[in-house]
């Protein structure tokens, strides 16, 4: 098979195969970038496979590529890896690998490239490219993974129930690779990962976010979710997103599988996002319906305050998957309580203080609620969608309206909570806030206007209310 490169990859390999040959090293390239390669798919990480000291052999190229080239050892696991311009070169020597059963930490061995084969995950990732003069650009193809590209199958290169025995890791990989590559994945894999699924609890929660986190980046995320849960693994580590699935019918009434619900608002956010926690937002917008789904007699479902609940569950949830507890889950907590706002305001006759306490509630993070709320219609029928697309376009233009007059985005009373506590003589406590927010809500319902004066003057009137003297 020929294989293109470009001028800077030849240039790499070749650097890479003249070292090995000074060293008397047999070495491959090997892995995800022969197989995007293969697949006319962009790819700067190169992994290296040598028979001997990879450390070594690393050591000699990074010293020849330059003071540009940026070199990390890992000792403990065998491998160098290289920042080189725009490429990270990674090396290793190849090895044999055992496992013990609760463990995926190998023992390690020297190995032949053979060996090194029979350890990798997918027939698609066994492929390997000759770097050594003699045989330079040879494909090595041991397990009929250039057959299994052309089929667009994920199959492992051993018994798929050792495999994923090996590394249960692997069954994430299989299904990300799958939606990642929008192959199927071999009807004995997929078998031997149903029959695995529970070795998945070996792995760090940390390990399984990272994967989870391809697949949301993935074009068409659900693809990959719809696997998760059939497979059984979701249920593992996101029981939450399990007990979305399936419709309940009382009196023949019956509610949306909002598991699948959510997967199509996921992909449609999809489509006009690549951000990752906007991405999660819309994973998570309707968390909270299994705990607030009520039947109510002549009228049927409801979900009252589900926003808020799923709100409340978000620092949980992004505990439990080991996602970051920083500003990007306070945005997803933010778009989840807020993701039936803006429907509310599509009525007619909604007062500028409601657009106003939108904006005020939004923040910088509008345009992220408003693409989160377009993508949560999910109607089969065109008119609808038609018809609520419509309706949010007229919120937009109402808050930009507002906007405009009021500029409320990342406004903030012109009383701080420090004027209070001096005003009175108050040290920090629950007055102060009620006080501050007093003030904040008078301004957003437009009682008062927005100038310092008619909000000191306000600050003053609440503490008479509180019997409050100011101190003169």
């Amino acid at each position: 098979m020929n294989i293109s490169f470009t001028k800077e990859e030849t240039s790499l390999l070749q650097t890479v195969g003249k070292y090995a040959d000074q060293l008397g090293m047999v070495c491959y390239a090997v892995g995800g970038f022969v197989r995007d390669k293969i697949l006319d798919r962009p790819c700067k990480d190169m992994d290296f496979v040598c028979v001997g000291d990879g450390l070594l052999l690393a050591e000699k190229i990074a010293a020849s590529l330059g003071p540009h080239a940026h070199i990390s050892y890992f000792k403990n696991f065998g491998t160098a890896h290289i920042r080189f311009d725009t490429y990270d070169l990674e090396f290793v020597g190849a090895r044999k690998e055992s496992y013990r059963n609760q463990s995926r930490k190998p023992d390690v061995s020297p190995g032949t490239i053979e060996d090194d084969q029979h350890r990798r995950d997918f027939t698609i990732n066994t492929l390997a490219i000759s770097l050594n003069h003699q045989n330079f650009g040879e494909l090595l193809d041991t397990f009929g993974g250039i057959n299994d590209l052309q089929n667009k199958i994920i199959r492992t290169p051993l018994q798929p129930e050792q495999t994923f025995s090996d590394d249960p890791l692997r069954m994430l990989r299989a299904i990300r690779f799958a939606n990642q590559l929008q192959f199927d994945i071999e009807d004995k894999t997929w078998e031997g990962i149903l029959a695995s699924a529970d070795r998945l609890k070996i792995i760090s929660k940390e390990r399984i976010a990272d994967e989870i986190n391809k697949i949301i980046l993935c074009k068409k995320p659900s693809y990959g979710f719809d696997l998760l849960f059939k497979s059984g693994l979701l249920q593992l580590f996101f029981p939450q997103m399990v007990a979305l699935a399936g419709a309940e019918y009382i009196d023949g009434k019956g509610h949306k599988d909002n598991f699948y619900h959510t997967l199509q608002v996921l992909d449609n956010i999809a489509r006009v996002t690549n951000d990752l926690w906007l991405r999660w937002a819309a994973i998570l917008h309707d968390i909270g319906k299994p705990k607030t789904k009520r039947f109510e007699q002549g009228h049927g479902w409801t979900f009252h305050g589900h926003e808020v609940v799923g709100a409340r569950m978000v620092p949980g949830i992004f505990n439990q998957l080991k996602l970051p507890a920083n500003e990007k889950m306070k945005f997803v907590q933010k778009l989840v309580e807020l993701h039936l706002r803006p429907i509310s305001l599509t009525k007619e006759n909604i007062t500028d203080s409601a657009i106003r306490r939108l904006l005020y509630d939004a923040g910088e993070d509008f345009e992220s609620l408003m693409h989160l709320c377009e993508a949560d219609i999910t109607s089969k029928n065109a008119y609808k969608v038609k018809r609520y697309l419509q309706n949010f376009e007229l919120v937009r233009m109402r808050c930009k309206e507002v906007e405009e007059k009021d500029h409320i985005r990342n406004w903030q009373p012109p009383v701080t909570g420090e004027l209070i506590m001096k005003t009175f003589g108050l040290h920090p406590c629950k007055i102060v806030g009620d006080i501050k927010n007093a003030i904040k809500d008078a301004m957003l319902d437009g009682a008062i206007d927005q100038s310092y004066e008619a909000a000191y003057a306000y600050m003053l009137q609440k503490g008479r209310e509180l019997n409050l003297v100011p101190i003169q």
